[in-house]
């Protein structure tokens, strides 16, 4: 595991399908924390895993049916690109969508804690898409963990400086 990359949780599903939970924990307040999350079009600034968000359709004023093509690089040598559509906001505590194209399956952020600290889950139950992954997913399944973990440690960096910043 990459230094600093947060622990995921497996959980036993089919050999293509995964659920990764991480965890994050932040000395910042929720509504700082819920502004960066509801702006994946300015992920590509402090999460450098995440190559490109492109803002397909709108969503309502909460956001929900927002539809955006991300493409995101990983830790081994390949990108990733799918399409998150929003499916369900509930305003400071959770953010899910649902992904479609190299990976299919769904996303949710959880947000709690009191003033000072606010603590973050995501969780990522998904299938892979891609041929060859499908092909290698139950022997690689410890590899691509391992990749989420790095992704996700990346992250973690990111919003703690953007979170420190301002």
């Amino acid at each position: 595991m990459a230094r600093g990359a947060p622990a995921a949780t497996i959980a036993m599903m089919p050999a293509t399908a995964f659920h990764l939970i991480t965890d994050w924990s932040f000395a910042a307040p929720r509504e700082a924390v819920w502004r960066a999350l509801m702006a994946p079009e300015e992920w590509p600034s402090w999460w450098r895993a995440v190559a490109a968000v492109e803002r397909l359709v709108d969503g309502d004023a909460s956001g929900v049916g927002a539809v955006r093509r991300m493409t995101w690089r990983t830790a081994l040598p390949y990108t990733l690109t799918f399409d998150m559509r929003m499916t369900r906001v509930e305003s400071m505590a959770l953010i899910e969508g649902r992904a479609e194209g190299e990976l299919t399956g769904l996303g949710r952020w959880s947000l709690s804690g009191d003033g000072a600290r606010t603590n973050v889950r995501y969780e990522w139950i998904v299938d892979v898409t891609k041929p060859w992954q499908r092909f290698l997913a139950p022997v690689l399944r410890p590899v691509f963990a391992w990749n989420h973990n790095v992704v996700m440690g990346w992250g973690e960096a990111g919003l703690r400086r953007r979170l420190a910043a301002g």
